[in-house]
């Protein structure tokens, strides 16, 4: 993964030592703590995107054309540097690398998130998006194997606001500034043990899935 005990020591020192700001600080323990890539990200102001593109089809939330992305294993130093020229720019973690997503509604997940917790069974980070989503994060693969999974739980034909999101699409992580009512936070902070190995999706889908189910308006 790239990342150590020692760069877990620089990077809590360094920024006490050379007052980091809070951005790169969180940058670097994405990178060298989780052993995440970053990619510099557009934001949305007003409906517009900061990319400058009249027709962007998804203001905020894609990357910044032409910036490379921070990879994992990077340190302080390499993340303070490489931000420093995209000053302004979200924070957006690519997903299908080392983890998925099982996307939900915040009501439903948190009620799933406590449930879960109280079943002592295995999590990984959860993310509480700026529009009212629950980002359940899964071991890498889950998207694309979430419809068999569904069908084999029995879930298949019912009405669920739940999907998988894989390779290609990014979430916004703290501290990137709020885009909707509330700024992205986290519900259940990464840690050495989850972020490194999330758990497989089909341990957390049967609880998703009837919570998402139950808490459906009436047709």
């Amino acid at each position: 993964m790239g990342f150590t005990i020692g760069g877990i020591r620089e990077i809590r020192s360094g920024s006490r030592r050379r007052g980091r700001t809070t951005e790169c600080t969180a940058v670097a323990e994405y990178t060298g703590l989780w052993g995440w890539d970053v990619a510099p990200g557009a934001r949305a102001s007003g409906g517009a995107c900061s990319c400058g593109e009249s027709g962007c089809t998804a203001p905020g939330g894609h990357p910044l054309g032409r910036r490379p992305e921070i990879p994992a294993g990077a340190t302080l130093e390499y993340v303070t540097k490489a931000w420093a020229r995209t000053p302004g720019a979200d924070v957006l973690l690519p997903v299908g690398r080392s983890f998925d997503i099982l996307d939900v509604g915040e009501p439903a997940g948190s009620r799933a998130l406590v449930r879960l917790e109280r079943m002592g069974l295995p999590l990984g980070p959860v993310l509480a998006t700026a529009t009212g989503r629950a980002h359940f994060f899964v071991a890498p693969g889950a998207a694309a194997e979430l419809p068999e999974l569904l069908y084999r739980m029995g879930w298949d034909d019912a009405r669920l606001d739940l999907r998988g999101l894989g390779a290609g699409t990014y979430v916004t992580a703290p501290p990137s500034e709020p885009t909707g009512p509330v700024p992205v936070r986290w519900l259940r902070p990464p840690s050495l043990d989850t972020a490194v190995t999330p758990p497989q999706a089909r341990l957390l889908l049967g609880t998703l899935a009837y919570i998402c189910h139950r808490s459906m308006p009436p047709p």
